[in-house]
């Protein structure tokens, strides 16, 4: 299949996005301090918003003729970010959130677009480009909020 790379790249999305939805998830139920209101709510928004982007992106792949991984172990193995490790401190896991966040925007602009390109498949590419725009959406609220609370930590 001339497209396998693409597909490969997409399913490794995918896991990602499975890890962020189960860190997600964690942080929502574990987060403490004194903004736990407003992240308890914000995770829930990120979380649901995620579960979208899981959809979108397993369909996409069967759209091109691909098999989305459909299996815990699979996910774990395949993507390229950590499960939670943060300390359910609020700060700590906004890190680790940006950094993760970070990470699959950089994969995407280093690697994604270019294998949709190659494959002439702007349908994927639009479906990179809006992952990638939610991400920078998440980015720039996650590093507001480090610099309004970094004397707080």
């Amino acid at each position: 299949m001339e497209n396998q790379s693409l597909i490969n790249f997409l399913n490794q999305q995918l896991s990602n996005q499975f890890v962020m939805y189960i860190k997600l998830h964690r942080y929502h139920w574990f987060v403490k301090g004194q903004h736990f209101f407003g992240l308890h709510q914000q995770f829930k928004k990120m979380y649901e918003e995620t579960a979208v982007q899981l959809d979108e992106l397993a369909e996409r792949i069967l759209m091109i003729g691909g098999k989305p991984l459909a299996v815990m172990t699979k996910y774990v193995e395949q993507a390229s970010l950590q499960e939670a490790s943060a300390d359910d401190e609020e700060y700590e896991i906004m890190q680790q959130l940006l950094a993760d966040y970070e990470q699959m925007s950089a994969e995407i602009r280093e690697h994604g677009f270019e294998l949709a390109k190659q494959c002439k498949d702007e349908p994927t590419l639009d479906v990179l480009v809006t992952l990638t725009a939610t991400y920078e959406k998440y980015i720039w609220m996650l590093k507001a909020w480090q610099k309004e609370n970094k004397s707080k930590s």
